[in-house]
């Protein structure tokens, strides 16, 4: 075979290993497509909710290691009526802006504050009003804020109490603490356990929160009266997402009028908390 006929079936080979890889190429680029649109489809009939399974009343695993409490009712009523798959994420706390930024969770729908994050979250309007409370053991002779001069206080890591506790309004009660600052844990469990062996001396948290965790321990824990701040809870969502914030309001709104809300809350505290017009 002459160089020249050499040349031009190498040619033609170029040519044919070309046309193949196009070809696979395009199916692959199609097959792509078709599992985006399918993932993208299945996305918008779903609606992630991110929680901490260790915030009771509010989101917490119950007896049955089923995922209950007040968010997590009105969250399940709510993706019902937008005709949604609802699908409880249980998150760390302080990963809660990764699990939005990455699109692991859609919202944060857990007794979540308002007050110090408003520009941080697309919210819903606030639908209850919260305080951050302190709780002691009940014969520790504490008795008001100013007698957790050189105690150690508990908080839970990135939570309400802690951003409250580090803000200028409290910077005088903050430094009057053991090492000047909090002791921040991974949940309010771990913390109430510190509180009862003695290894803090209070712990800071919502009042709702604050309530739970003392139900039928009244003999042993109580909660000072002195409050550390007032807040409001909303349904938080990434940054630009109004779309589905919109939604989720709009449907928690209709969720008052016919009185769902009420019959919710009425089964978690005994009263009707809504604050949402």
């Amino acid at each position: 075979m002459t160089v020249k006929k050499l040349k031009i079936s190498f040619l033609v080979l170029i040519a044919i290993l070309f046309v193949i890889l196009e070809v696979l190429n395009f199916t692959t680029k199609k097959g792509n497509d078709a599992e985006s649109s399918q993932s993208t489809a299945k996305r918008e009939d779903t609606f992630v909710v991110g929680f901490d399974q260790n915030f009771p009343p509010f989101g917490y695993k119950d007896k049955n290691g089923e995922y209950t409490g007040f968010d997590i009712d009105l969250a399940k009523e709510c993706a019902k009526r937008m005709n949604k798959k609802l699908v409880l994420r249980p998150i760390d706390w302080d990963s809660k802006d990764m699990e939005l930024e990455t699109k692991n969770i859609d919202c944060i729908w857990n007794g979540f504050t308002i007050n110090g994050r408003e520009n941080d979250y697309e919210w819903t309007k606030p639908y209850m009003d919260n305080s951050q409370v302190v709780v002691v053991r009940k014969d520790s002779g504490i008795k008001k804020l100013e007698d957790l001069s050189g105690k150690v206080v508990d908080v839970q890591m990135d939570s309400s109490a802690e951003t409250a506790l580090k803000s200028d309004e409290n910077k005088a009660l903050l430094e009057s603490f053991k090492g000047n600052t909090t002791k921040a844990v991974a949940d309010y469990n771990t913390a109430m356990m510190d509180l009862e062996s003695s290894a803090a001396d209070a712990v800071a948290m919502d009042i709702f929160v604050a309530k739970d965790q003392i139900k039928g321990k009244e003999d042993k824990f109580i909660i000072l009266d002195d409050q550390i701040s007032t807040e409001q809870y909303g349904v938080g969502f990434y940054k630009g997402n109004t779309k589905l914030k919109n939604e989720v309001e709009k449907t928690m709104k209709e969720m008052v009028k016919d009185k769902t809300f009420k019959k919710i809350s009425e089964k978690w505290f005994d009263t009707d908390v809504c604050i949402l017009k």
